[in-house]
């Protein structure tokens, strides 16, 4: 059965460390015997330049940060805002010069530490503090979902942009400051859905009773001319059991399992001919325990029209594809297919999964005619890609280009109720 579309509903990162070759290993103090790289290190002051003048100044995050020493070299240079992101850097050949090669982020308190070394071997320091302008230009947002909460095992972490973000520069910017931590650890990776959305999945599900945080380090970040991160709030999940359907449209029965358990087989009935349900990996987006459904909101008419009230209705698509009670078909449940495209049950079976599940859980339809279930744009079909498929929609992988990812072919997404 079909009921109206629902409007839908988001690891780690600064930028990396780079830092100067150091032109001599520093050692540690040895008590007072005379060597000069036995002493503690004396105060550089004097020594070094900043470009960001002196302790406390405020300066222009568009221009490079550099550090020059008037006598002796520098060892090592390490610049460190207050969201813990180094700044990178290079060291000139004669060890004089330093300049940061990534920009500053705006709006930011840095601390900067440096190593010096004199004509005598002798090691000097000096920390400096300093803080960078707001940016007086666009900020881009980042918006995590699904709200916080407990799901199941296949729930993919979104991140909405409030600007497009197109050029694989950009996008490595913004990739690398969106973390997704989990606990127990799973391997996983964001993938481009299009120029304002990313999602997050791992490679196999995650485990039963995880823990998901989500976060971002993009706030002051310069994401191009005129344009630099904004904070974000950040998301915290939960899974609980791990609880998966398989429906099989040719058997016309379904396997619950929970925790690798099979707890029940339901005779089903699954989309007729023309209407047949999409095969593949579906994820339940929510619960309705009344939903009037009616053939008019996807365009089915003629001898195909219906307008009922349907109970215990579990959404796997946009589109109006759930698995719900179905008393009037009670004679093709577990016999042949007699829907329009959703997985109908008795009712008192409709309940129990209903009850069971939550969103987030997986349910794959196999041996159908219908399509494939689309990966974007009409719910969550993330788990239809293969591994290495999703991985290609990361801005960080090898050789990564524009196309950033999969898009959904909407033109694809016929309703199937």
């Amino acid at each position: 059965m079909n009921h109206s579309s629902k409007t839908k509903r988001r690891i780690s990162a600064g930028c990396a460390l780079t830092l100067a070759p150091l032109a001599v290993g520093l050692t540690s103090c040895a008590g007072s015997d005379g060597n000069p790289l036995a002493g503690a290190p004396y105060d550089a002051s004097n020594q070094i330049s900043v470009s960001a003048g002196e302790e406390g100044s405020t300066i222009d995050p568009s221009r490079p940060l550099k550090v020059t020493s008037n006598e002796g070299r520098i060892a090592d240079v390490t610049a460190v805002d207050t969201a813990g992101r180094f700044l990178s850097g290079k060291l000139s050949e004669d060890g004089t010069r330093w300049q940061s090669t990534t920009p500053l982020a705006a709006g930011v308190r840095y601390t900067v530490r440096i190593s010096t070394e004199n004509g005598e071997g002798e090691q000097g320091r000096r920390t400096l503090n300093f803080q960078t302008k707001p940016a007086h230009a666009k900020r881009l947002g980042v918006t995590f979902g699904p709200d916080s909460g407990t799901y199941g095992v296949a729930q993919p972490v979104t991140a909405e942009l409030s600007h497009k973000v197109k050029s694989p520069a950009q996008r490595r910017i913004v990739e690398r400051a969106l973390t997704v931590k989990s606990s127990p650890h799973v391997e996983g990776s964001w993938h481009w859905v299009d120029s304002k959305e990313l999602h997050y999945r791992p490679k196999e599900y995650w485990p039963a009773h995880s823990t998901i945080s989500v976060s971002s380090r993009l706030n002051g970040l310069k994401v191009r001319k005129g344009l630099y991160g904004d904070k974000a709030e950040s998301l915290r999940l939960k899974t609980g059991n791990r609880v998966e359907a398989l429906a099989d449209a040719s058997g016309l029965s379904m396997k619950v399992k929970k925790n690798g358990k099979v707890v029940k087989e339901i005779p089903i009935t699954t989309g007729k001919s023309g209407f047949e349900t999409r095969n593949g990996t579906k994820v339940v987006l929510g619960r309705e325990s009344f939903v009037r459904m009616r053939s008019s909101s996807v365009g089915i008419g003629g001898g195909e029209s219906y307008d009922l009230g349907v109970h215990w209705a579990t959404r796997l698509t946009w589109s109006g594809e759930y698995v719900h009670a179905a008393p009037w078909s009670s004679g093709s449940h577990g016999v042949s297919n007699s829907s329009h495209g959703c997985t109908g049950m008795s009712t008192g079976n409709a309940q129990w999964f209903f009850d069971l599940v939550r969103p987030g859980v997986p349910v794959t339809h196999v041996n159908s005619e219908g399509e494939r279930m689309a990966p974007f744009g009409n719910g969550f079909g993330d788990w239809n890609l293969s591994w290495k498929k999703w991985k290609e929609g990361s801005s960080l992988r090898p050789g990564a280009q524009d196309s950033g990812g999969s898009s959904a072919d909407v033109s694809r997404l016929r309703p199937q109720v």
